[in-house]
């Protein structure tokens, strides 16, 4: 349901060696709405979603989806719960072509479907060749669906990369950085493409960008991370007006 805390996570520390990377972070987002995680580089951004996924495990704190803690729970299997991931760097098999990037993916799903006892249920298998023509159509690549990954150009693959996080359909959505490499032109859509899925699916988007445009149209709230910190929580317009974001991350460019 719209406005429920499906993902949280709770005063999650994380330390290196003695230097604090995040320390008692609290953050959630909500079904049907668009989360924002913004801040400097090196603010902790990175390390929450690497902590939420399970790449990383905090030195305190703990992570909840949808009521459970999942803080012990391996990587594959919060992604077969429904957490999934795109990443700064893009990951996608460039010998490939569009659709066959996002057959692969329904094809690793369909391999989760005696998944699930004692955590939710057994994982539906789904018709790969279906759902990879539904995703393209959502994502506007049907046109280049047989065009080779490694010709199209970077604002196209990380619509690619959106495209194939769908075909595990996740509840959780974790984008980071999607907008990199994008045009104006491609920004806008994609904004628009991030829209008609938190309206239409009820998905909840957990999205970190330093395009300031892309996050104030889209997000319905947002955290500022500062030195592994949060600073503050609040909808565009609050943390726009917030004179510590402005001292930390925005400037005054956006006042």
């Amino acid at each position: 349901m719209t406005g429920e805390s499906l993902l949280v996570a709770e005063h999650v520390t994380v330390e290196f060696g003695g230097n604090r990377a995040l320390s008692e972070v609290d953050l959630d987002a909500r079904a049907g709405e668009v989360t924002g995680l913004i801040g400097p580089n090196g603010a902790g951004k990175t390390t929450l979603f690497n902590v939420i996924t399970g790449l990383l495990s905090p030195t305190a704190g703990r992570i909840r989806f949808d009521g459970r803690d999942v803080s012990r729970i391996d990587t594959h299997k919060r992604a077969r719960l429904g957490i999934a991931r795109t990443f700064q760097r893009l990951e996608l098999f460039t010998d490939l072509t569009v659709r066959d990037n996002l057959r692969v993916a329904g094809e690793i799903r369909n391999t989760w479907s005696g998944f699930g006892k004692g955590l939710g249920g057994r994982v539906r298998r789904i018709n790969v060749a279906h759902e990879t023509e539904r995703v393209l159509d959502l994502i506007g690549l049907g046109a280049l669906a047989d065009a080779d990954v490694s010709t199209i150009p970077t604002g196209t693959a990380r619509v690619v990369e959106l495209g194939r996080a769908l075909m595990i359909r996740p509840r959780v959505l974790l984008l980071d950085e999607p907008a990199s490499g994008q045009s104006d032109d491609e920004t806008r859509a994609f904004t628009h493409l991030l829209r008609r899925l938190v309206r239409d699916d009820g998905l909840s988007i957990l999205l970190v960008e330093h395009d300031m445009t892309l996050v104030m149209d889209v997000c319905d709230r947002i955290h500022v991370l500062d030195f592994g910190e949060v600073i503050a929580v609040g909808t565009p317009d609050d943390v726009r007006r917030d004179p510590r974001v402005h001292d930390a991350y925005l400037g005054t460019s956006t006042s």
